[in-house]
């Protein structure tokens, strides 16, 4: 794979139904080819824009079962038979490739792509790849607003992904790297992770998320009955935020929903409670970049798991 690919548009296609007309569009029907600014995309009207980041080096590195860089295209596929619920334009910009190992060089390229799109108003939705996907994902974020506005990042995920980055960046070390760059460049730390199964996290990393004040929720405790407690906490962390960046590891779900990730759930957090934590974070009108992470179709059954990737990239979108 190039190490930035073009879009991919042969798989956008599917089922057609002519005979109830533009009320019967997928998506398929609809998405389109991303041009950068002065390369005839000058009058694209804003949009979402999907990037891929093909790329399971830091699962590799994190001792985790590879296989997540084909989860841009087996999304895609999913998603391209989903219905049209859309009032604006959707763009596919190709992927981010690490085929030579090179993790910091395709987190650079992923930062750049992320940049570019938010500086010309799209709502980029990254498309991982495993969980490495955040430091890339949030650099371009940062890089687009230049110190300007505090920044929340809302994880949903069953490991915090704070292990010390050592001598080599993973799929564990994402939100340590960010905390670290926020210190060096004087700029707030202002993380939520919620979902954290309490035996896929050890007391260090604990520690760690309670030195860096993360605000966290056990899978235990995000429970429909729960939700109304959830939306409270959510609420007072989205006020200390003027941008938010919302990414979600689909190992925070229940293994019997999400089979085909590297670290299936042992209990996990139901999507009847994860969509409305998603709906009231859209609706803070602070969200300005999303992404999903860790679907591995190798470990998928049945695109079970694909299904339920395409199912919040709609949620995300809608």
């Amino acid at each position: 794979m190039d190490k930035f690919s073009q879009p991919h548009m042969s798989v956008w296609q599917g089922r057609q139904d002519p005979e109830d007309g533009q009320l019967a569009l997928r998506w398929h029907d609809r998405v389109q080819p991303w041009q950068a600014t002065g390369a005839g995309g000058d009058d694209a009207a804003p949009g979402v824009a999907l990037v891929g980041f093909a790329c399971d080096e830091g699962v590799r590195r994190n001792k985790g079962r590879a296989g997540a860089a084909g989860a841009p295209l087996a999304i895609r596929k999913l998603l391209a038979n989903s219905a049209w619920h859309l009032s604006k334009p959707v763009y596919d910009t190709g992927d981010v490739g690490c085929d030579d190992g090179d993790l910091d060089a395709a987190h650079a390229r992923l930062a750049e792509r992320v940049a570019s799109l938010l500086d010309e108003g799209h709502f980029p939705l990254v498309l991982g790849g495993g969980h490495e996907v955040a430091f890339g994902s949030w650099s371009g974020l940062n890089r687009h607003l230049s110190g300007q506005g505090r920044v929340g990042i809302i994880n949903f995920d069953a490991h915090f992904d704070l292990r010390m980055k050592q001598d080599q960046a993973s799929s564990g070390t994402p939100f340590f790297q960010i905390a670290e760059q926020c210190a060096a460049q004087g700029t707030p730390f202002h993380y939520a992770c919620l979902g954290v199964a309490e035996t896929a996290n050890t007391q260090a990393l604990f520690a760690r998320a309670d030195e860096l004040r993360a605000w966290y929720a056990l899978d235990e405790a995000m429970t429909l009955a729960e939700l109304p407690e959830l939306l409270n906490g959510l609420d007072g962390f989205i006020a200390r935020c003027d941008h938010l960046y919302l990414t979600i590891d689909l190992d925070v779900l229940p293994g019997a929903v999400m089979p085909g990730v590297s670290a299936p759930a042992a209990r996990g957090v139901e999507l009847a409670v994860i969509e409305p934590l998603i709906a009231h974070i859209r609706a803070s009108g602070k969200l300005r970049l999303a992404d999903l992470a860790e679907y591995n179709p190798n470990l998928d059954q049945d695109n079970r798991s694909a299904r339920v990737a395409a199912r919040l990239v709609h949620q995300l979108t809608k």
